[in-house]
């Protein structure tokens, strides 16, 4: 219990630490060239062919002009002189250990768990500066209450594999109230076929408090992520590359709620892996009025007897 106080009491009176997020729905390489459009994100291990660690993740996202009456955009970053797009999105992620098919607890492995929030978010792009700025806020649930079972116990019932049968042990119920914020600054391209861009992320909360940096780079026919709004290009096809160094803080999903601690099994502080390195790529398709994306991702091992892990996605959208 002191420990978790001792993380509450962080949460309140430090600076925002660094994170890579599992879900990243605001980055350049998936900018959507418009005020509208509402896209599908979804990620699973099993396009890796792995059914552990992180097996399951969903977005639903919507950016409309209409999102500029949310009262959250004024806990959010708007800078002057930028093209800002607002939006909200659903997301749901979940975890399992390596042996889903025992009903006992999995010592040493991750523990189940699984998380829902709604996400309130601004894209603020500088063209003089060829940057973006993007804070989002987090507000939803950990624990039984995301339905974690439900999704995968229905998922592998339909599909005939493995039923998961552990979720009994998983995190407990608990609030997830995150803010993040995010920057990215263009320092290279050539016409369009390649551009190299430098990315921090910044997040403080309840479910992850952590860091990231890195860079991404995409070469094909690219996109425009820096250009105004009003800049239309009609078709891009182009692959993504992103290396990042992420600095743990706490975990959540491996570690507990930091309100609730009565969950059955977690990872103790002393086994979390502080440091861990990640890539993300992919290719992405775009047209006047069509988004698609294959992306896969990569991480080294999060706790001391975990492992590294994979999972890939598929991103789908539609501006209108």
């Amino acid at each position: 219990m002191k420990k978790h106080a001792w993380y509450l009491l962080i949460l309140i009176t430090t600076p925002i630490y660094l994170i890579a997020q599992k879900i990243d729905n605001t980055a350049s390489f998936r900018d959507l060239k418009t005020e509208r459009y509402f896209r599908f994100n979804y990620d699973n291990d099993y396009f890796a062919s792995r059914d552990q660690d992180y097996t399951q993740g969903y977005n639903f996202e919507l950016v409309s002009p209409a999102m500029r009456l949310n009262p959250i955009n004024r806990l959010l970053l708007q800078p002057k002189h930028s093209e800002t797009q607002y939006g909200i999105s659903i997301e749901h992620i979940g975890f399992t250990p390596f042996n889903i098919g025992s009903a006992q607890i999995q010592y040493g492995d991750r523990p189940f768990a699984a998380a829902i929030m709604l996400k309130s978010f601004a894209i603020a792009t500088d063209t003089v500066h060829q940057s973006r700025l993007v804070s989002s806020l987090n507000l939803g649930l950990i624990g039984p209450g995301a339905f974690g079972k439900e999704m995968q116990v229905g998922i592998h019932k339909a599909t005939g594999n493995t039923i998961p049968q552990g979720w009994q042990h998983q995190i407990r119920n608990d609030l997830v109230l995150n803010y993040e914020v995010s920057y990215e600054k263009q320092v290279f391209r050539y016409r369009n076929l390649l551009s190299l861009q430098t990315n921090t992320t910044l997040r403080l909360g309840t479910l992850f408090t952590n860091a990231s940096i890195g860079f991404n780079t995409t070469f094909g026919i690219i996109n425009a992520p820096f250009t105004s709004l009003k800049t239309k290009k009609k078709f891009a096809l182009y692959g993504y590359t992103q290396p990042l160094l992420n600095i743990i803080g706490y975990v959540a999903t491996l570690q507990g709620g930091l309100l609730n601690t009565k969950s059955p099994y977690t990872i103790a502080d002393r086994e979390i892996e502080r440091l861990t390195g990640q890539v993300n790529y992919g290719m992405v398709l775009q047209t006047r009025t069509l988004f698609l994306e294959c992306s896969r991702v990569m991480i080294t091992r999060e706790f001391e007897s975990g492992s590294s892990s994979k999972s890939g996605g598929i991103k789908v959208g539609f501006q209108f």
